[in-house]
């Protein structure tokens, strides 16, 4: 049928199911707490899913959207941005709704590079970066965020990041609150970031949807710094903050030039999605700044209690600044240093699934002891994770 040609484009060759699908399945299979994908196993405000119901008893987006996003949820993100970090974007014309952050990624990439361009992009990183920049046909060039086994965090080393910046270097992608690794580039790394970009003229495109998950430093988006704004394209979502991930809300802010641009790709990928959902997050982000501080203190303490409970078991751990993720080197309990294989044996030695962080690496060997566990859960379910970790 295919005279012996491989059904998958080589674009994608190297990428098959997903670390997410293949330990998600693995806890249903064996009844192991999961601890590996990034969700909650609660909902999230109790106000934001009525929302979502009066909206479609309402009859409002059950029928297409615009496709830009509705107008309530624009503006919503648009005073966000301002209310929060003193960014104005015009909701009109510098804001876009995406199905998630996903999307926005994959729209953001597929729009604005061309074959043979290079993307600088920090390493370990999330797994469809590697796929988008592959699908747009450009080349990733990592920048490897270094642990620094002392302090128990990962740093940016500035000068490997300006040496791999090169003619051919298009954009940069930066994640901030970063995962796998939980960091929060501080000021003086986002000002290097910044100088860098304007000086070479590149693009850039933030991931930043762990936004409201800090708890040491604090999140500043680069379109914020001197000459940015032009250049930028920043992601968030609705999903790791309010807590329902499966509502796959997310949007982007740029300049009209850049929205323009991503929207080009965007209307060709899902057109739109979500409509009566858009309603719901609308009114989420009018929620009081007292939301924000508490989701932050509930998730710092279960921060602690799984590190804690972590370094009980053996592992060495790496406190994350932000994120709902902790990075653990398993090292201390397994001297192969092989993390694949030892979150393919967790669940069968004491029903906890983990993610290895060697799949956020193109070489994976810098990855391979160190392994990711989720705080995103219930703290019960967190308590009884750290009692079956002490088997270890």
């Amino acid at each position: 049928m295919t005279q012996g040609r491989p059904l998958l484009n080589r674009r994608l060759a190297e990428f098959g199911t997903t670390i997410f699908a293949e330990m998600s399945a693995l806890a249903v299979r064996t009844g192991a707490i999961n601890l590996g994908q990034g969700f909650p196993d609660t909902d999230g405000p109790e106000e934001v899913r009525e929302a979502a119901v009066r909206a479609l008893r309402a009859g409002h987006g059950n029928q297409y959207p615009p496709g830009p996003g509705i107008p309530e949820l624009r503006t919503a993100i648009a005073a966000h941005q301002q209310h929060r970090y003193g960014l104005a974007y015009d909701p009109d014309t510098e804001v876009l709704v995406t199905a998630g952050a996903t999307e926005a990624i994959a729209a953001s990439l597929l729009a604005l590079l061309e074959p043979g361009d290079e993307v600088v992009a920090l390493e370990p990183y999330y797994d469809s970066y590697a796929a988008c920049i592959a699908m747009a046909g450009a080349t990733r060039v990592p920048v490897t965020l270094r642990p620094d086994t002392s302090a128990g965090t990962y740093r940016l080393d500035l000068d490997e990041l300006r040496a791999a910046v090169t003619p051919r270097t298009r954009l940069l992608l930066i994640n901030t609150p970063h995962n796998p690794t939980g960091t929060v580039l501080i000021r003086e790394e986002l000002a290097a970031v910044a100088a860098l970009a304007c000086e070479r003229d590149l693009l850039v495109v933030t991931d930043e949807v762990y936004e409201h998950l800090v708890f040491e430093g604090e999140h500043l988006p680069l379109a914020g710094f001197p000459g940015m704004r032009e250049r930028t394209v920043t992601i968030s979502s609705a999903g790791k903050t309010f807590s329902y991930t499966g509502w796959k809300i997310g949007w982007i802010t740029g300049s009209p030039e850049l929205v323009t641009a991503v929207r080009s790709a965007k209307q060709f990928l899902t057109y739109v999605s979500g409509g009566p959902l858009q309603y719901a997050v609308a009114e989420a982000l009018r929620l009081p700044d007292r939301f924000y501080a508490e989701l932050r203190a509930d998730l710092l303490a279960k921060r602690d209690l799984l590190c804690a409970g972590l370094a009980e078991a053996g592992f060495a751990v790496y406190r994350p600044a932000g994120t709902y993720f902790v990075t653990t080197d398993i090292r201390p309990l397994d001297a192969s240093g092989d993390g694949i294989a030892f979150c393919r044996a967790l669940p069968e030695r004491c029903g906890v699934v983990a993610v290895p962080n060697a799949v956020f690496y193109d070489h994976r060997d810098q990855g391979a002891p160190f392994v990711r566990f989720a705080f995103c859960k219930r703290t019960e379910v967190l308590q009884e994770a750290v009692t079956r970790l002490r088997k270890l």
